[in-house]
C-alpha cells in the first residue's frame, strides 16, 4: 500500500502524462496558495501536500520508484510511515525507526501561517448567575502581536530575509547512511528553526519573537441557562498566531455552586417542601420559593406524603432559547413528635370516628367483606 496517494492528491489517474500532471498541479496550487487563503490552515496544509505530490510525480525517476515502493525517498519499500510496506504494525518497530532516524520520512508542517494556541480559564458562578445569566470581567495574560515591529520580529527600518540554509522552505534534507541503506531525513532548518526567514537585527521590544505578553481584561457575557461543566468559547481571544496566522480562542470552563434549596436536572428544578399534617389533610394555599421569588400554590385536601406537583415555566431557561424548564415540588408531610395530652385525645377521638365510619361503609353488606 502507498503511504500517500499522490495521484489522488492531484486528482489524476496513475496513467496521467507529464502535461496532465503539470496542469492539475497549477490549478490546485493556485486554489490553495497561502496568498489566496490568508489564515486558512487547512488550505496551507493542502498547498503543501499538492507541492509534495508534484515534486514526486513530475520527476520520472522519483515517480517510478514511488509506483514500485510507495515512496520516492529510500529503497526497499520503506514507506516513511513506520517501515516496510506496513512494517509499523509489527510490534512497534515504527517507534524504533523514529528513534534512529528522527522520524524517518514523516512530513513536517510547512512554514506558512500558524494559528495561535488557546487559553483556558475557570470561572465559578453562583446558582442564580448561571440560571439567569450575568456579565463578568476576567483578567488574562496572552501573547499579542508586537506593536513595535508589527509582528515581524525585525527592528524598525529592517526586514526579515530568506534563510540562506533552507532557501525559505523551513526544512532541511539530511542524508544518512545506515545498515538499511541510504535515508533522507526531513527536519526543521537548524538556522531559522523552521521559520524560513531570519532576522539580522531583532526588535528590541519582543527580542525578535514578533509577540509580547500583555495583560487584558475581557468582558464575558454568560448566557442564562448555562450549566456546570460547560465551556464558553470566545473566538480569537487567545494567543496571537505566527506568520499571519489567526489568534487562538479563549475557553472559559464554567463551575456552578450548588443551591441550598434547589436541585437542577437539565432545565428543571426540584424542591423538597415541608407541609403540616393538617395542611395535607385539609388542603391549603402555601408559598413556594422559586428563583424569581415566592409564588402562591393551592394544595389539595388529602395530599399524601411524597406527592409531587409541578409549577410550569418556573425552572431554568434553555440555553440560547426562550423556553423555560419547570419546577417540581415534593410535599414532605411533617408528623408532630411532641403532643400534649389534650392534642393526643383530639387525635384519638378523630381516629376512632374515622375507624367507625370506615367499618360502617366498608362492611355494610356481608358480600363487601369479600
Amino acid at each position: 500500500m502507498l503511504a500517500k496517494d499522490y495521484y489522488e492528491t492531484l486528482g489524476v489517474g496513475k496513467d496521467a502524462n507529464a502535461d496532465e500532471i503539470k496542469s492539475a498541479y497549477r490549478k490546485l496550487a493556485k486554489k490553495y496558495h497561502p496568498d489566496m487563503n490568508k489564515g486558512d490552515e487547512s488550505a496551507a496544509q493542502k498547498f503543501k501536500e499538492v507541492n509534495e505530490a508534484y515534486q514526486v510525480l513530475s520527476d520520472d525517476q522519483k515517480r517510478q520508484q514511488y509506483d514500485m515502493y510507495g515512496t520516492a525517498d529510500g529503497a526497499g519499500g520503506f514507506n516513511g510511515q513506520g517501515g516496510f510496506g506496513g512494517f509499523g504494525d509489527f510490534g512497534g518497530f515504527g517507534d524504533i525507526f523514529d528513534n534512529i532516524f528522527g522520524g524517518g520520512m514523516r512530513s513536517r508542517p510547512a512554514n506558512g501561517p500558524q494559528r495561535g494556541s488557546d487559553i483556558r480559564v475557570n470561572m465559578k458562578l453562583s446558582f442564580e448567575e448561571a440560571a439567569q445569566g450575568v456579565k463578568h470581567d476576567i483578567s488574562i495574560t496572552r501573547l499579542e502581536q508586537c506593536n513595535e515591529c508589527g509582528g515581524t520580529g525585525a527592528a524598525k527600518g529592517t526586514e526579515r530575509r530568506t534563510c540562506p540554509t533552507c532557501n525559505g522552505t523551513g526544512q532541511e534534507r539530511v542524508q544518512q547512511q545506515t545498515v538499511f541503506g541510504s535515508f533522507v531525513n526531513v527536519q526543521p532548518c537548524r538556522t531559522c528553526g523552521g521559520e524560513g526567514t531570519i532576522v539580522d537585527t531583532p526588535c528590541e521590544k519582543c527580542k525578535g519573537k514578533g509577540t509580547t505578553q500583555q495583560q487584558r481584561t475581557i468582558s464575558v457575557n454568560i448566557p442564562a441557562g448555562i450549566d456546570n461543566g460547560q465551556i464558553l468559547t470566545m473566538r480569537g481571544e487567545g494567543n496571537a498566531g505566527k506568520r499571519g496566522g489567526p489568534s487562538g480562542d479563549l475557553q472559559i470552563a464554567i463551575s456552578v455552586k450548588p443551591h441550598k434549596l434547589f436541585e437542577r436536572l437539565g432545565n428543571d428544578l426540584y424542591l423538597d417542601m415541608d407541609i403540616t399534617m393538617m395542611q395535607a389533610a385539609l388542603g391549603d394555599e402555601v408559598e413556594v420559593p422559586t428563583l424569581d421569588g415566592k409564588v402562591r400554590y393551592k394544595i389539595d385536601a388529602g395530599t399524601q406524603p411524597g406527592t409531587i406537583f409541578r409549577l410550569k415555566n418556573k425552572g431554568i431557561k434553555h440555553l440560547n432559547s426562550s423556553r423555560m424548564g419547570d419546577l417540581y415540588v415534593r410535599a414532605n408531610v411533617q408528623i408532630p413528635k411532641k403532643l400534649n395530652e389534650r392534642q393526643k385525645k383530639i387525635l384519638r377521638d378523630f381516629e376512632d370516628k374515622i375507624r367507625s365510619k370506615d367499618k360502617e361503609t366498608t362492611f355494610s353488606k356481608p358480600s363487601d367483606a369479600f
